[in-house]
């Protein structure tokens, strides 16, 4: 798992934890709608995170006999039900608060200094997080030799995607908070902070459809991006003992992982060329010549020498994709 990531996640449950509680504490003292929503959008950030961690932890257990492909998959399980949870308990929440603060304004004439300083303080915290998992990104982004926005766009792991999404959507939620607390301190409308809960809720529903969109398919089995397959098959096409790639698949199994298989029709006259190079022709026309059972035991170890061959061939292949790839977990290369 990508050190970013994890550092990305831990960072984002410690700083979302102290501005929940500022949160909640300036909407007990100010009763605005806006820092109700706020309060339960970072609530559930929160959640989201510890989910994330959870599944990280998860994730990393090695293989055993019950799952002998490990466990990357359950990675894209829990990013799946943070998602759900963003969607159901920030977005749903936030959206049926702001619905009942427009049918029943409430309103104040509480100072709202006190929103504005917390506020602030959420600002800087939430975008401090935003700042360590848009570092962590850039770093891989910059490893795979790729742009930033392609990285966001194909990478396999869900759990740097999802901090940087629910930061991005924190930090844009503290700026329409504090408009809306503005708005309703100048216009003493108290409708503004309806307007900016439902602002609040539709931006983490965006999210969340986002999230639970990106991990669905990786769940299901997505196919590695384009760049990795092309990489692979190159690496079979240069094989000179491998005559035609009969089929190729690489699947997505967890963050940072991959499966990979291909069915090879192997070079026939290369593998007899090449025990025959190590062997003395005339030897063995002298051994089988004129007897039938001398030919038997040569064509048997002829064949035995082929198999072995091969295997070891597909063996050199294998651990020549995995140095290419170390996302690789799983390589299976059958004969056709």
């Amino acid at each position: 798992m990508a050190g970013g990531s994890k550092l990305a996640v831990y960072a984002a449950i410690g700083a979302n934890s102290v501005v929940t509680l500022a949160k909640f504490v300036g909407f007990a003292l100010t009763g605005s709608g806006a820092m109700f929503s706020e309060g339960i959008h970072s609530t559930a950030d929160v959640g989201n995170q510890v989910l994330l961690a959870v599944g990280m932890k998860r994730a990393s257990r090695p293989p055993d006999d019950d799952h002998p492909a490990g466990y990357g998959r359950e990675a894209f399980v829990w990013a799946l039900i943070s998602a759900v949870g963003i969607f159901f308990l920030g977005c749903g929440v936030t959206v049926m608060h702001g619905i009942e603060s427009l049918q029943h304004p409430h309103v104040t004439h509480e100072d709202q200094t006190v929103n504005i300083a917390i506020l602030l303080f959420a600002l800087v915290a939430e975008g401090a997080t935003l700042a360590i998992a848009v570092r962590g990104l850039r770093h891989q982004a910059h490893e795979l030799g790729i742009g930033f926005v392609e990285h966001l766009k194909t990478t396999d792991d869900p759990f740097g995607v999802a901090v940087l999404l629910e930061d991005s959507a924190a930090v844009t939620g503290v700026l329409i908070a504090l408009a809306a607390v503005a708005l309703s301190e100048w216009t003493h409308q108290p409708y503004w902070d309806a307007i900016g809960s439902l602002a609040i809720g539709a931006l983490l529903g965006l999210v969340a459809v986002f999230l639970i969109w990106k991990n669905a398919q990786l769940l299901v089995g997505r196919a590695v991006h384009p760049r990795e397959r092309d990489a692979i098959r190159a690496i079979l096409e240069s094989e000179p003992a491998i005559e035609r790639i009969v089929q190729q698949k690489a699947l997505v199994v967890g963050a940072e992982a991959m499966r990979i298989s291909a069915e090879l029709d192997f070079d026939g006259a290369y593998f007899a060329e090449r025990f025959l190079d190590s062997h003395d022709l005339d030897a063995i026309r002298a051994r089988i010549e004129g007897d039938p059972d001398a030919l038997r035991a040569f064509l048997a170890e002829f064949g035995e020498a082929v198999v072995d061959d091969v295997g070891d061939e597909v063996d050199r292949i294998e651990a020549r994709i995995r140095a290419a790839m170390p996302k690789a977990g799983i390589i299976a290369l059958e004969p056709d």
